[in-house]
């Protein structure tokens, strides 16, 4: 098997602000793994919050060239991924997951299949996706969620962690007033004291929202479970739920976790962590990065194991390099394609510029 690595650029439609920062772009780093005349696709996305800068990426999966090229198939590379072979287990947990997203849609394609079956689900995977509000004055909110709903969304997430908490509850008053008809999820990233959050919840409840995720910061998980305890509304963990080890410290003692590929290390490490909870109370939310409908395609796959759904990374961006999972009307889905079900999409800006060279040619 051999192994290419690229980097492109994605781009954000808007920018998007939370309560410790402000994104405008991310660098995006595509693998494709080839053999027998066919290629699979991952992507990782580069995150400071994650510590994973896209050089970190481009050279972990650099490195694991020669490994890759000693399997004699990607199903026997998939397997070793998914048991920890010592090829694997250092990786990054954001680049582990984006190598087995590509050895996922290479087996899938091989065997004719997209992942979802692979993963023991016949049907295709059909979710309402949540679509994020950043921090926005509220008349600016207003008029967001608004077209969102008439776009289709049913569920919306509205970031909060302003200064004034005031601001953030009038932001959501606006969104509720705006999309009568849509469930509400409240994200302050972290931003709140544990005394704020027991305050302020029944506020944000009172308003609206049907859930609330990691309202104070992350590291302290007897806090966090205090705060769910008395919440009025499910409190789920988001940057206090890294990992496998991090889920089951919390389980049954938060109403969920927020699970990204790019945090927990991959599909596999999902299905660990689902049925690590299971009967425990604790439910799954499935979440993201922006990123490209690549990035998003696997999450996809999984998303009927999950009770909330915000996988809306690949609708943020200004041009979309990947197609094939939905969610502009508020739908993600899986394609009935073999592997990750996705196809690229050509670059606007290199269309225009090859036309331009073709004419320049007549």
């Amino acid at each position: 098997m051999r192994l290419d690595v690229r980097t492109v650029r994605l781009r954000l439609a808007e920018p998007l602000r939370i309560s410790r920062s402000v994104t405008t772009e991310r660098d995006a780093v595509h693998l494709a793994v080839r053999h027998g005349g066919l290629t699979g696709h991952g992507e990782a996305v580069a995150s400071a919050y994650l510590r994973l800068p896209a050089d970190l990426i481009r050279r972990e999966a650099g490195a694991l060239r020669p490994d890759l090229a000693r399997y004699p198939d990607p199903e026997t590379a998939l397997a070793e991924l998914q048991h920890g072979a010592v090829p694997f287990e250092a990786l990054p947990a954001g680049v582990l997951a984006a190598v087995e997203a590509a050895l996922l849609d290479l087996v899938g394609k091989r065997a004719g299949a997209p992942v979802h079956r692979l993963l023991g689900r016949i049907a295709p995977v059909v979710a309402a996706t949540a679509r994020t509000i950043g921090i926005e004055p509220p008349d600016r909110a207003a008029v967001l969620a608004a077209r969102l709903a008439a776009a289709g969304f049913t569920v919306l997430k509205v970031k909060a962690g302003s200064a004034d908490p005031a601001d953030d509850l009038a932001r959501v008053r606006a969104v509720r007033e705006h999309a009568p008809g849509a469930r509400l999820l409240l994200d302050p990233n972290g931003a709140w004291t544990a005394d704020q959050a027991h305050r302020l919840i029944p506020a944000f409840a009172a308003a609206g929202v049907e859930a609330v995720e990691q309202p104070i910061p992350p590291g302290t998980p007897e806090a966090l479970a205090a705060v769910a305890e008395r919440s009025p509304v499910p409190v789920i963990a988001d940057e206090d739920a890294v990992d496998h080890e991090d889920a089951c410290r919390l389980a049954g003692r938060v109403h969920g976790v927020n699970l990204k590929l790019a945090k927990c290390g991959g599909v596999h490490q999902v299905l660990r962590i689902h049925a690590a909870l299971r009967g425990s109370g604790t439910e799954l939310m499935l979440g993201c990065l922006a990123a490209s409908s690549l990035g998003i395609a696997p999450a996809v796959h999984l998303a009927d194991r999950a009770r909330w759904i915000d996988l809306d990374g690949h609708l943020l961006l200004a041009h979309d390099p990947w197609q094939g999972i939905g969610g502009t009307g508020g739908t993600v889905r899986t394609p009935d394609r073999a592997g990750l079900g996705v196809l690229p999409v050509p670059d606007p800006a290199a269309v225009a510029r090859a036309r331009a060279a073709a004419a320049a040619r007549r």
